[in-house]
């Protein structure tokens, strides 16, 4: 047995089941051509490798690896190994790397990979010594999905790969392994929440990779608690339940922020509370006592100082919030006061969004784009977001409600155009049963149309909605800002995506009135269902802003109520 068999050897026993990359002059591929538990995805650029497994670790809850050959093709991981970073995706790159015999001799495609990859993922390491291999490999899928999950990397010498080992058996990682709160930390923390009139739950991704679906329902409804949600956490909670009140900072809707800002208290379930999520930290609840959740202790206090910090899972710190409301509720008059109040503001308030989103007017609006794609693809959709200002508007509820639990897929903090439309064959192939929907930019869209292939080859149908408004909607906002002073952010000469979506084998519709909407949209559902991925393009008005969005950057410009700094 050589190393790239042993690699081969670990995975099987790790029970992966996707490797997304191309194929090099080593092994790695080679290794697991017989392996049928392991689908091979072949992608027309590296860069897309790590999007994918970021996608698909996202809806699976499982590590997810990706491969790519050494020098320029480990280059092109970076910008997906980032994003999962900034997510806290278990995603495992797996790289080929120039020899080990002749380094530093001008060896071909010689450079410190390692230390490249160092600073954005959770453990880089470089196997010199063959044995090493089947420690590597264990310690990767341990890092990579224990504490906070996250990339490792692993880079493997060409020389190394093909040297001769002992078979050995290979014992696969223990995960998750689940730590809980404090029991004197947990005891203050449901003080702070009998004591308060108004608490709100922001749940971020560290809810969703804890699984803790069951778990934040139940304690909103016998707390009787709103939740929010960061990008990261949407899809903890569907958002047709009555509790459910949107996401926070730049993706506020306005009766989510009225919400988030009369609280007394704020509860923090995973979240790092990064800028477009708190407002650059400006945007706290007056007033208010704070705990936070987190089950990396380097998050306590990284941005707000908390009443109350508890280092632990999200699941089980809920799990023993339940058990004490449970033994002893809450005050269950002013409990159930308040949500029948949010109850009537809800329905009043999505009433009024129904009407706004019902325009007519042409060029089409987004908000009636995202709002009507909502209601033809229904439950049993996956949401994939990408990264502009017009598809902002899938972030925006009421106007796109994801309806299930662990129904969503966003980036995370670094928001690399491109990656969602990636992420989403990744998360179609975790979940082939369900809807997948990518709306995006006309820009980000045209950093990915080489991946539309891909799609069609592996069997991976997502309905892909561009919102073409011929420009970069986000920098030609900030450009108005500066007197309309715009340079470099239209696109004076386009492709025609309905050919690039032909050409690659692709249902395609361009939609430029309100009543070629739906049947374009019906259209492209239909095919997806039969198996063929769908493109709907939609000519549509490049300022129309969410209210989140304009309202993000109208309250930095005004300054914000900061939380005790850290």
């Amino acid at each position: 047995m050589n190393v790239w068999q042993a690699v081969a050897a670990a995975l099987a026993a790790e029970k992966t089941p996707v490797a997304f990359g191309i194929p090099g002059g080593d092994r790695f591929f080679d290794s697991i051509r017989d392996d049928p538990g392991i689908a091979k995805v072949l992608v027309r650029d590296p860069r897309a490798a790590p999007f994918m497994a970021m996608g698909y670790a996202r809806i699976s809850g499982k590590p997810a690896v990706c491969y790519s050959v050494a020098g320029p093709g480990v280059a092109l991981l970076v910008p997906g190994i980032l994003e999962a970073y900034a997510a806290c995706q278990p995603v495992i790159a797996i790289v080929s790397s120039s020899k080990r015999f002749n380094a530093g001799q001008g060896a071909l495609q010689e450079y410190d990979q390692v230390g490249v990859m160092r600073p954005i993922t959770k453990w880089a390491e470089r196997v010199t010594e063959p044995d090493r291999i089947w420690w590597v490999m264990r310690k990767a899928f341990s890092v990579a999905m224990n504490g906070t999950p996250g990339p490792v990397f692993i880079d493997i010498p060409k020389d190394v790969g093909m040297v001769e080992i002992e078979p050995r058996e290979y014992v696969p990682a223990t995960y998750p392994i689940r730590t809980a709160g404090d029991p004197q930390r947990m005891k203050d923390a449901v003080g702070l929440l009998r004591a308060a009139k108004r608490p709100v739950v922001v749940a971020g991704g560290g809810a969703v990779s804890s699984r803790a679906f069951a778990e934040v329902r139940r304690f909103a409804e016998i707390a009787g608690t709103p939740v929010l949600t960061t990008p990261g956490g949407r899809g903890i909670l569907p958002e047709d339940h009555s509790l459910a009140c949107g996401q926070v900072g730049l993706y506020f809707s306005e009766l989510g922020q009225q919400v988030y800002d009369d609280a007394d208290l704020l509860i923090t379930l995973g979240s790092r509370n990064e800028d477009f999520q708190s407002g650059e930290q400006k945007f706290f609840p007056q007033g208010a006592r704070y705990i936070q959740v987190d089950i990396n202790p380097d998050e306590i206090g990284r941005n707000w100082v908390a009443d109350v910090a508890i280092v632990g899972d999200v699941r089980l710190v809920l799990q023993g919030w339940i058990d004490e409301l449970e033994r002893e509720p809450l005050d269950m008059p002013t409990t159930e006061s308040r949500t029948s109040r949010l109850a009537g503001e809800k329905a009043r308030f999505e009433a009024r969004v129904a009407e706004d989103a019902a325009t007519d007017a042409v060029p089409l609006k987004a908000k009636r784009v995202i709002r009507e794609l909502n209601e033809v693809l229904g439950p049993n959709t996956i949401l994939v977001n990408e990264n502009g200002a017009l598809d902002l508007w899938s972030y925006s509820w009421p106007y796109f409600k994801v309806l299930d639990t662990n129904t969503s897929v966003a980036p995370g903090e670094q928001t690399c155009m491109g990656g969602g439309c990636a992420a989403a064959i990744g998360a179609k192939l975790a979940a082939p049963d369900r809807n997948v929907v990518c709306p995006t930019g006309d820009g980000a869209f045209q950093m990915f149309t080489n991946e539309l292939a891909t799609a069609v080859q592996f069997k991976a149908p997502v309905l892909y909605l561009v919102l073409n408004n011929r420009s970069l909607g986000w920098i030609k906002f900030h450009q108005r800002n500066l007197g309309d002073r715009f340079v470099a952010s239209d696109f004076e000469v386009q492709p025609d995506f309905m050919k690039i979506a032909e050409a690659n084998l692709c249902f395609g519709a361009r939609v430029a009135r309100p009543e070629e909407l739906r049947p374009a949209l019906e259209g492209a559902l239909a095919a997806t269902r039969a198996g063929t991925p769908a493109v709907v393009e939609c000519i549509v008005d490049g300022w129309d802003f969410s209210f989140g969005f304009n309202n993000f950057y109208e309250r930095l410009a005004r300054g914000g109520q900061a939380r005790k700094p850290a």
